[in-house]
């Protein structure tokens, strides 16, 4: 019986930290947005590898406008759940992935749907261009918390 309940704990630990995951902005390196996203160095097609849209947030930490943005993804993540992923590179720290997407401004945002090309935008963008964003060009509905 100890057995079953410990096993039935693990179990619910493990799923609990499966769903908060998924409503956690994360952040990726230039390897680990090979392994998630697109391996841009041995791939010149473009390949998503991920099952749900996601928006990846090229950003510094010494960046003001990026540093605004911030909250509002988070925020965007936390509501939109497990419909998308908000991934954020450090453009500092990860060159290869900023060099292949041709980062020269930040914030820069890739939007990218489950199938077809990415769309880039730059600037501090306002909530309600990510949701537009989102919708149009992710082709994901608002969930009725921000209608």
């Amino acid at each position: 019986m100890k057995k079953i309940f410990f096993a039935l704990f693990v179990t619910m630990i493990n799923l609990s930290a499966f769903s908060q995951a998924a409503n956690e902005v994360i952040h990726l390196d230039d390897n680990s947005f090979k392994e998630k996203v697109f391996d841009f160095t041995n791939n010149k097609e473009w390949n998503f590898k991920g099952d749900k849209p996601v928006i990846v947030d090229f950003y510094a930490t010494w960046c003001g406008p990026c540093k605004r943005v911030a909250p509002v993804l988070e925020e965007l993540q936390k509501e939109y759940g497990q419909d998308i992923q908000i991934y954020k590179v450090d453009t500092d720290k990860s060159p290869m992935v900023s060099g292949a997407f041709g980062i020269k401004s930040i914030p820069s945002f890739l939007f990218i749907p489950v199938k077809g090309k990415p769309t880039m935008a730059q600037g501090a963008l306002p909530k309600e261009t990510f949701v537009k964003a989102i919708k149009d060009v992710l082709g994901v509905n608002a969930p009725e918390s921000i209608k």
